[in-house]
């Protein structure tokens, strides 16, 4: 008798028994790294509008934002996965923490970034620009380590994920496409910033606990 070699009915043509793992945790996952692209595009543009007050409605309120984040997810993706790299049994861990830390200073960021608008009223322009530039660097940091740390899950489990790192990227890009839409054309016709921002909030969180409690029943 011969064995049967023919490919499974219930896996995709491209994806074989030893791929198929990866394939599904990062389907998983997927959905979570959408949101998190969501909020990630929300906060981007709700702190751009807020810094509209502290330093006025033109360039220098964007390049602020733009090159916080930039730097912020550059720093981030390093030192995440330097971290999941010396302890990769806690990469979920380490990512269901980044998530609630991040919404964690998202629910409280309007009043955040009022107050040092508020303490620096008469400071110059440049000083205001740091301090802000400070205040949101460490959440950007934390929105650039999820990745790697993903990453760093699949492939301490799988070894080769090119396919399922991709499908993480896409949903995470797609998730930030959402909420640019979200925010731009949809949500003012019902809410106010604030809401908008706090939105987001309970979207990290949510993501943070929903991952928590698949990292403590994975190794239960």
């Amino acid at each position: 008798m011969h064995a049967d070699t023919s490919p499974s009915p219930f896996l995709p043509p491209a994806i074989d028994r030893v791929d198929a793992a990866p394939a599904v945790v990062a389907r998983r996952l997927a959905p979570l790294f959408f949101a998190s692209g969501t909020a990630a595009l929300i906060y981007q543009l709700g702190w751009q509008r807020l810094l509209f007050t502290a330093v006025g409605v033109d360039i220098e309120s964007i390049t602020i934002v733009v090159s916080v984040f930039m730097l912020g997810l550059g720093l981030g993706a390093l030192l995440g996965g330097q971290l999941a790299d010396r302890h990769p049994q806690r990469a979920l861990i380490f990512f269901a923490a980044a998530e609630c830390a991040i919404g964690l200073f998202g629910w409280f960021s309007p009043e955040l970034l009022r107050a040092c608008a508020q303490m620096l009223v008469m400071a110059p322009r440049a000083v205001v620009a740091v301090a802000n530039f400070g205040l949101l660097l460490l959440p950007t940091c934390l929105m650039g380590a999820t990745l790697p740390i993903l990453v760093a899950h699949l492939t301490r489990l799988y070894g080769n994920v090119g396919q399922s790192i991709g499908l993480l990227y896409q949903a995470n890009t797609l998730g930030a496409a959402v909420g640019v839409a979200l925010f731009g054309f949809l949500w003012f016709l019902l809410f106010d910033l604030d809401t908008a921002i706090r939105f987001a909030a309970v979207l990290n969180l949510a993501i943070g606990i929903t991952t928590a409690l698949w990292a403590r029943r994975s190794h239960g």
